[in-house]
């Protein structure tokens, strides 16, 4: 994938807070039309490095490079009118509202109306659950449904870049199948993503490429399907 244009590119970036290092000089780079993904155990400092990339906490050190300029300092809203979105962790839903008013939400750095109302209707088509529910409060649905929900939401704003943390977190096994299955069907819609999960076998069998994170570092990358079939992997991440 180095022949294609490098969207996303992180360069010794070192996070604290709290008097933490949490990141200690992470570096690691996404691809025009990749899948990667960032894989270690809770407390690593991957969704650390996720709020840093999308400016929601600041950078000890290291810079963050998105269409080959410096992100460093910009705020959240600037990012996502530049094509950069995110799901967080915890889904982050507005429960008082519709999910028809959450995908507006998502859409709300657009007026092209006409192009708004292809988008809601594309991703009712990614999410039928959704469209079924579509007059229903955020508040009163399942925590797979709100996944869904904060997925469909980024996709509103046209990401260039979608960056997903741990979307898989908490939710039952069907709705976890379900989850990484839209993932798929995202990517091959030609979305590029960065995924962070903490189930690393599911995520290397969808990625293109895989990063390791333990302890503020990265130790290992590399191909997904490679990392997959490595015995440290696979002892480490995969209970083997």
């Amino acid at each position: 994938m180095s022949d294609t244009p490098t969207l996303l590119k992180v360069g010794g970036l070192k996070v604290a807070y709290g008097g933490i290092q949490a990141v200690k000089g992470v570096d690691f780079e996404v691809h025009e039309g990749e899948l990667v993904t960032l894989i270690g155990s809770n407390g690593a400092g991957k969704t650390t490095t996720m709020k840093a990339i999308t400016g929601l906490l600041p950078l000890k050190d290291g810079d963050i490079q998105y269409l080959g300029q410096s992100i460093r300092g910009r705020g959240a809203w600037d990012l996502v009118k530049q094509g950069l979105a995110m799901v967080p962790e915890g889904r982050g839903v507005f429960t008082r509202m519709t999910i028809t008013e959450n995908l507006q939400m998502g859409a709300h750095i657009r007026n092209d109306k006409a192009d708004i109302a292809a988008d809601m209707d594309k991703v009712f088509g990614i999410f039928p659950r959704l469209k079924e529910r579509k007059d229903q409060l955020a508040g009163t649905m399942s925590g797979g449904e709100q996944q869904m929900l904060a997925m469909g939401r980024a996709l509103m704003s046209r990401p260039k870049v979608l960056l997903l943390d741990e979307p898989s977190m908490g939710l039952s096994p069907i709705m976890v199948d379900k989850i990484f299955e839209v993932v798929r069907e995202v990517h091959a819609q030609g979305v590029t993503i960065l995924l962070v999960e903490q189930n690393a076998s599911r995520a290397l069998e969808i990625a293109d490429r895989g990063y390791v994170m333990e302890s503020g570092l990265i130790t290992m990358n590399g191909d997904a399907k490679m990392m997959l079939s490595d015995p440290k992997v696979r002892a480490a991440y995969l209970g083997e």
